[in-house]
Parts: structure tokens; C-alpha cells; sequence
């Protein structure tokens, strides 16, 4: 199932609960139809950091887009599934950029709850820059894809059924004013979280925190 919205009226990324245990959302809107995805905070953290990289590269004068106080998430916060892959490009006849994210598969939700269980949860999947090789730790480029979505993208504005897969994906247009309005908020969103420890660096719970370098774990590496 395909869910396209060509272009947006907003896009936004938000967080809701406890710091430590926050439950983190990717929202975009066009008319009356809103979309809600869950996201890893990771995930969050690097389409911000790929958004910003992106209008870097297309080298024109970026406006501020919609002020923090308009960027919080819509109610009812009714996700479609969560997020696994998610790919960002910028089409440069249209002067937009896409954002397409695609159901997380069994697989990756096995692999992100093992990678939980052992006290890290990543749940990425990938995150691709379409038609540039970006240099990010964690990021996959694939130049050649821009040409493939470009072939999909001749009937925009459309919600259909992939035969080729069961898996659910959404594709958002927006400008870059909205996106770098979303990378910021996002990026702001998730520096609200835990404090982080300033020895070791990990995220301090508000009832404790086991530091590793003051418990012998690493103080015999110094």
C-alpha cells in the first residue's frame, strides 16, 4: 500500500512521553488526510542531520519555514506501523524534497529487538540519500535509486496497492523551508531527552545512573 501526499501541508516529528522512555512519531498532513509513522529516535536524529545535508548541497537561500510553536504533533497520534527504511531526496525540477518511508519488515524487528536486549535498541534499517553519497556513520547511498523513484513518481498524489510487496510505504513531498523547519524541531526533540553523563556519556535515568567509568568497568583503561 502506497500512501502518497504531493505536496504536503505540514510535516512534522514529535515525541511524546518520559524522558528514558519516550515513544517518538514522523506526522505529515495534505488536507484532511494525516499520516503518523513511529520512528526510532536514531532515526529522527539522522533524517534531521540528512535534511540539513541535503539543502547544503543544493546550494539555495533555504527560508526559516514554519515557526517551533506550529511543529508539535496533531492529534489523534494514530501511527500506521513503524518505520523501517526511510529514503530523502531532492528533485530539482520541482524544488522539493521526498521523503519515503517503508514498513519496518519482521526482520528488522527481530534484529531491533535483539540489539534492545542487548541494552541498545537501533531500529534503523536504512536511512538513503537518493541521487548523493552521503557520508553520515550509518547511512547507506545509493546513487541510482533517484532514477527508479522518478520512474514511479509520473502519477503523483496517489494511494494504491504494491504488488510487489506487502509492506506499507509512504511518500511525503514538501518544500525545503518544511524540511528544514522538520530537521530542526526534530533535532530539538531529541536533544530534550535524558541528560547525558559527562564521563562516560551515556543517558542518565532521573532515579540513577550506573556510570561505567566510576564502577572499574573502564577506569582500567585510562
Amino acid at each position: 500500500m502506497l500512501i502518497e501526499l504531493d505536496p504536503v501541508d505540514r510535516i512534522t516529528a514529535g515525541a511524546v512521553g518520559e524522558a528514558g522512555s519516550r515513544t517518538f512519531y514522523l506526522q505529515a498532513r495534505r488536507d484532511d488526510r494525516l499520516v503518523t509513522l513511529l520512528l526510532e529516535k536514531q532515526q529522527v536524529q539522522l533524517l534531521a542531520a540528512s535534511v540539513v545535508e541535503i539543502l547544503a548541497r543544493v546550494g539555495k537561500e533555504t527560508g526559516q519555514g514554519p515557526p517551533e510553536e506550529q511543529m508539535g504533533l496533531e492529534e489523534p497520534i494514530d501511527p500506521e506501523w513503524r518505520a523501517g527504511r526511510l529514503s530523502i531526496g531532492y528533485h530539482e525540477e520541482r524544488d522539493l524534497l521526498v521523503l519515503e518511508a517503508e514498513e519496518q519488515s519482521e526482520e528488522e524487528e527481530e534484529s531491533g529487538a535483539e540489539q534492545e536486549a542487548g541494552g541498545e535498541r537501533g531500529g534503523l534499517g536504512a536511512l538513503a540519500e537518493f541521487g548523493a553519497e552521503l557520508q553520515v556513520p550509518g547511512l547507506e547511498s545509493e546513487e541510482e535509486e533517484l532514477e527508479d523513484l522518478e520512474e514511479e513518481l509520473e502519477d503523483p498524489g496517489r494511494e494504491e496497492t504494491d504488488a510487489g510487496s506487502d509492506l506499507g510505504r509512504v511518500r511525503v513531498w514538501a518544500t525545503r523551508e518544511q524540511m528544514l523547519s522538520l530537521a530542526r524541531h526534530g533535532a530539538a526533540v531529541c536533544a530534550a531527552g535524558r541528560p547525558r553523563c559527562p564521563l562516560c556519556g551515556n543517558p542518565m535515568d532521573p532515579e540513577g545512573h550506573r556510570c561505567p567509568a566510576l564502577n572499574g568497568h573502564r577506569g582500567t583503561e585510562a
